[in-house]
């Protein structure tokens, strides 16, 4: 039993868990961002272009079963917007290393022997 949990603090102790659960976190508390932009002014808006407030009293009724199309078209708009929201945060953060990576780097200095070696050839081209 003791080196399972060895095990498992060292697997929770890596970036790469913690990393996720921050994103687990942020990821969530976006998602509350977007179904409010999503409930609360898109739909509103796209409600008023075709006559009706809300989109989830869209139902359609197959003899028993009740068919709530309104909501699959709300959870579509969701999905959508959080995708657009996560390509414009990606295309940003990809932007950014690029321009890191493409930075003009500075030429290397000449190690003390090289500089020697230079001064050591110039004298000789003015003496000829």
């Amino acid at each position: 039993m003791r080196p399972f949990i060895s095990e498992f603090k060292t697997f929770i102790a890596r970036g790469n868990v913690l990393d996720m659960a921050v994103g687990v976190i942020i990821g969530g508390a976006f998602k509350a961002i977007a179904d409010s932009l999503t409930n609360d002014i898109l739909m509103p808006l796209l409600g008023l272009l075709v006559g009706r407030v809300s989109f989830a009293d869209l139902t359609l009724r197959l003899g028993s079963a009740q068919i709530a199309y309104g909501n699959f078209i709300q959870a579509v708009l969701n999905f959508l917007i959080m995708a657009f929201a996560v390509f414009c945060i990606v295309k940003a953060v990809n932007r950014f290393h690029r321009k890191k990576e493409e930075a003009p780097k500075a030429p290397p200095q000449p190690s003390p022997e090289e500089a020697l070696l230079r001064e050591i050839r110039d004298l000789l081209k003015e003496q000829h």
